[in-house]
């Protein structure tokens, strides 16, 4: 992962805004009346809220949406595909067990070797030859 941009850290601090809340709740406030919460009960409240928000960190800051769709036709860009039908430049290719319609970027492609898919236009993929 790259540096942080800022609206993943506004997002971070968002996710904990409710460890800082309940801290100044139990720590300041609650003793500030009278009542007195063991420091060992505080930090483990503030543990289970720390563990909540690394387990849905990665969801809140995994792009959202930003993030491409990785179904549909857009999800198969940059998998490898198997040449069924050679591909001169047009011809077939197999990607997870589906005959698409190919068209070769670089050259040909014999049957038998591996593409890369690099877009779809339709029901049709465009790929390019491996290595």
């Amino acid at each position: 992962m790259g540096p942080i941009k800022a609206r993943n850290l506004l997002r971070l601090l968002a996710l904990m805004a409710d460890e800082i809340i309940v801290g100044v709740f139990i720590f300041l406030i609650l003793p500030g009346i009278g009542v007195e919460i063991p420091i060992w009960a505080g930090l483990l409240v503030i543990a289970v809220l720390l563990a909540k928000d690394f387990l849905i960190a990665p969801f809140v800051l995994g792009g959202g949406v930003d993030k491409r769709p990785e179904a549909g036709p857009e999800g198969l860009v940059g998998r490898t595909a198997l040449v069924v039908e050679d591909l001169s430049p047009e011809g077939v290719v197999k990607l997870d067990g589906e005959l698409w319609k190919a068209e070769c970027l670089n050259g040909t492609a014999k049957r038998g070797e591996k593409v890369r898919v690099t877009a779809v236009m339709g029901t049709k993929v465009l790929v390019e030859r491996r290595g």
